[in-house]
């Protein structure tokens, strides 16, 4: 299901978009969504670069982790707006209705921009639940702006076994900048544990097939990080066993914004982003290339559950066990979260924690 492919892109993006030591926060999910799209439109050499990056097929790991109980809210949507100015192959169509929630829509792009913006920008106001009214800013759509694909991602649900408000309290956190303290939630429950190759990993389970995976290395987290591989990172969500656990965790808030053009550049996809770009799977009309990649995505972990938004936008323009004693962690120190999709291991957001709020 492409599994692999998945997580060697998580940590790619991971390492080529954010400041080493810094907070971070992106949807894998919603990157990948954008992306193998614009990969089904890719010709040429600009395919050839796409699938080095994406790895193997990702389609139907998404398509699986679009479902989920119930208990949980998740909406999803990737859409293609389009410019009247160009023609849309019907096989891109047809692929695009097959994604989750795909669907293709008409702005005006040449004659008025801002109105296109405010379209795409509406559109993903709606789906994220207002956690991301304005993915575009002030001059990411212009005259020559003839087509976007847009994925917008939400998710929201409650832990299966919540957090005691009451028991939330400040608590010290070792930053590279000093000890400070932070608003920390505490649990003691049988949940998900492993210890090893040098993290602690913990996996809270949420309503309707979702899970939170924090990991949280012996050493420090500059140290750790760059040691973990796709492989690692798999073996690593795969071992956690059912253990009495006392965690101390802290709130979690993070709102992070992220050109993603620069770091598909640094990542080897060149051509998508020049005018010898052949996406001709998507349109005919040439020349058409990626004017930029722009994300945003928004993380809130409470004593209740979990809320989370992403967006990506891909902007195209033309010429012109039980035990009974728990085993204690204290989340004191820089660490890294995933929610994923319990079923599939799709990852719905990744977060390097350095400094929370």
């Amino acid at each position: 299901m492409g599994l692999d492919s998945h997580l060697d892109l998580t940590l790619a993006l991971l390492r080529a978009a954010s400041a080493e030591g810094a907070d971070a926060c992106f949807s894998p999910y919603s990157a990948a969504s954008a992306l193998g799209l614009v990969a089904r439109a890719a010709r040429g050499r600009t395919g050839d670069e796409l699938g080095a990056l994406l790895g193997d097929d990702q389609g139907e790991l998404l398509r699986a982790a679009a479902e989920v109980g119930d208990e949980a809210k998740l909406a999803v949507a990737n859409t293609l707006w389009a410019s009247d100015r160009i023609t849309v192959e019907a096989a891109f169509r047809d692929e695009l209705a097959g994604w989750p929630g795909g669907k293709a829509e008409t702005a005006p792009f040449a004659t008025d921009p801002g109105a296109a913006r405010e379209l795409i920008n509406n559109d993903v106001d709606r789906t994220t639940h207002g956690l991301i009214p304005r993915l575009l800013p002030d001059g990411a759509v212009h005259a020559d702006t003839r087509a976007s694909l847009v994925n917008a991602l939400y998710l929201k649900t409650a832990w299966r076994r919540p957090f005691a408000g009451s028991a939330t309290a400040p608590a010290e956190f070792h930053t590279p900048d000093g000890v400070r303290e932070v608003p920390t939630m505490h649990l003691e429950e049988t949940v998900g544990y492993a210890h090893e190759d040098g993290w602690q990993v913990v996996t809270l389970p949420a309503q309707g097939g979702v899970e939170a995976a924090v990991l949280l290395p012996d050493e420090g987290l500059a140290t750790a990080e760059p040691a973990l591989d796709a492989r690692l990172l798999r073996r690593l969500l795969e071992s956690p066993k059912r253990q009495k656990v006392r965690l101390a965790l802290p709130k979690i808030s993070l709102d992070v914004r992220t050109d993603l053009d620069p770091a598909l550049q640094r990542l080897g996809v060149h051509e998508l982003f020049t005018q010898d770009a052949d996406l001709t799977g998507l349109s005919p009309d040439r020349p058409l290339w990626v004017d930029s990649v722009l994300h945003q995505a928004v993380l809130r972990l409470d004593e209740e559950g979990l809320e989370g938004a992403a967006a990506t936008a891909v902007q195209m323009r033309t010429m012109a066990l039980v035990v009974a004693d728990p085993v204690v962690v204290t989340v004191d120190r820089p660490f890294l979260l995933l929610v994923r999709h319990a079923g599939s291991g799709a990852v719905y957001f990744f977060a390097r924690v350095v400094r929370p709020a």
